[in-house]
């Protein structure tokens, strides 16, 4: 399984720890404290990697060292996510849908207590012809 693993600076604040990544300029977040920090940093990278690598964008090769400048007064720390074990939760999540149907059909299903989603779930991947999501 892929793993990537990226240096994260955690600038002190009055409030707790701002959170960076100098390779990766918008991937940011905070915590109250060291531990809450690197937590929110790990979660803040795993959707940032996902996010570029959904969108098609060329994923940065992680830096060994960073410069000074970026890291006086700081706490580096290197963060570790498995984006491909990342994409699986995300692709698979269940998500909500509105579907628009006829009352009087609405109120038969309910009668028969049908399984909205386990229908909708099931009559699609027929419509589709899959069996299950597959990850790229």
């Amino acid at each position: 399984m892929r793993k990537l693993t990226y240096l994260a600076v955690l600038e002190p604040s009055d409030d707790g720890y701002g959170v960076f990544y100098p390779d990766l300029p918008g991937c940011i977040s905070f915590g109250k404290d060291i531990a809450e920090a690197q937590q929110m940093a790990k979660e803040a990278l795993e959707l940032h990697i996902y996010g570029m690598e959904k969108d098609g964008d060329p994923v940065p090769v992680p830096s060994q060292k960073l410069d000074p400048e970026d890291t006086e007064d700081c706490i580096v720390t290197a963060i570790t996510i498995l984006p491909d074990l990342v994409k699986t939760e995300m692709d698979n999540r269940r998500v909500k849908t509105n579907v628009t149907i006829p009352a009087w059909l609405k109120e038969a299903a309910e009668a028969e207590h049908v399984n909205y989603s386990k229908l909708l779930e099931g009559s699609l991947m027929d419509y589709l012809n899959v069996k299950r999501q597959i990850s790229r």
